[in-house]
């Protein structure tokens, strides 16, 4: 349900100011230390960002699709590791709790989750399991009242904090997705151990690492949905998650044009500044147009997912064409930025590295190919 105009209003301009005012001077130490200083996650809690897709019910904001992409756009316009701090209680974290859960898993789990007192994780890929999600090796075997979990869970976003991972493991003899089944699993079961986070190309201070399940005794009761849902629930939110990246993408990219731009005008080679150069230009122009595709692209896709639509082919567009999108407004921002651009001093050879990953996670570039192709195939054209 949305937000009433003004109050929407007056929380973008509040995150924008955040952004601009608290964030961004930030960034290089963020880079330095890798890691998001506490004083600003508490912010961030108090702001409500841990809950911007979260029922009011719930304690959250409860935004719609629209105003949840117009924020993480608003949310690219700094390192995406800030985004990342809230990002999975905001999407992969929560939204098989909000999608599948009952009543009760809801009340328990929810308000803890939008206050941000509560760090969520969404456990799917493994060592062996990437793109094929469905072949997870992570088993869930029933024992009475509770599933013995056991498995490795690999690159997952948020691990080393995480009190509640959705976790997706096989659960009968069925091979492919119909045999894996969906998880509420807390860290502070027995039998859970998290590995070190991972040295990453970019966006530091956003932590990567396993999670190792070793006869987890994971009560009955936390299963989301039926055995054999899980996949299909995974799948449900990955195409939510996808746009909402889709967004923070295209909110880098109107970052870098506006640095490039700015850059652009002071710097000057022959006599003149490289602003007035009609090679300078070109690539401005291109990523210019491409950026604002990109945004009509998801803000339309977000639109008719608020009104109920299937939007299963058109996130998975989005997201595939505003990841690809980003590194090449990265890439010509370098190149107008020259030598400076690869030099850490001005920052944006730290975004070329950040929005590497866009390409990657919550499914490839080519993984979205594939949707795109079949949803299309299916669709008649």
């Amino acid at each position: 349900m949305a937000l009433d105009p003004d109050t929407f209003d007056a929380l973008i301009d509040t995150v924008r100011r955040f952004v601009a005012e608290r964030l961004r001077p930030l960034e290089a130490d963020v880079e330095a230390a890798d890691a998001i200083p506490d004083a600003v996650v508490a912010e961030m809690k108090a702001m409500g960002l841990f809950g911007l897709s979260i029922a009011e019910d719930f304690g959250g904001l409860g935004l719609d699709m629209v105003e949840e992409c117009r924020v993480a756009i608003e949310m690219g316009r700094t390192t995406p590791a800030f985004r990342s701090t809230f990002g999975t209680n905001v999407g992969i974290g929560s939204q098989g709790l909000v999608m599948a859960g009952t009543p009760e898993q809801k009340a328990e789990w929810l308000p803890r989750i939008a206050s941000g007192e509560i760090v969520t994780s969404f456990a799917l890929t493994e060592p062996d399991v990437g793109s094929d999600s469905g072949a997870v090796k992570t088993r869930a075997v029933r024992d009475g009242d509770v599933y013995r979990l056991s498995g490795t869970k690999r690159y997952i976003t948020n691990a080393d904090k995480a009190q509640l991972f959705t976790v997706m493991a096989r659960t009968g003899e069925e091979k492919g997705a119909r045999g894996v089944s969906a998880f509420l699993v807390p860290r502070d079961l027995p039998g859970i151990t998290i590995g070190e986070p991972e040295k990453k190309m970019g966006q530091k201070g956003a932590k990567v690492a396993d999670v190792h399940f070793d006869d987890v005794p994971v009560p009955a009761a936390n299963r989301l949905g039926a055995e054999g849902e899980g996949f299909k629930i995974a799948m449900r939110v990955l195409d939510r998650g996808r746009l909402h990246i889709s967004a923070v993408c295209v909110g880098v990219a109107e970052r870098l044009i506006a640095d490039s731009v700015a850059y652009a005008g002071g710097r000057s080679q022959f006599g003149q500044p490289i602003a007035s150069h009609q090679l300078i230009q070109g690539m401005i122009a291109d990523m210019k147009t491409e950026a604002l595709v990109a945004r009509a692209m998801v803000l339309d896709t977000a639109a008719k997912k608020d009104r109920g639509e299937d939007v299963v082919l058109e996130s998975a567009a989005a997201k595939y064409f505003a990841s690809e999108m980003v590194g090449r407004v990265a890439d010509k921002a370098v190149q107008i930025y020259g030598g400076a651009g690869y030099i850490a001093d001005y920052g944006i050879e730290r975004l070329y590295r950040d929005v590497r990953l866009f390409r990657i996670y919550e499914g490839t570039s080519q993984i979205q190919q594939v949707i795109i192709a079949r949803e299309t195939m299916k669709r008649g054209g």
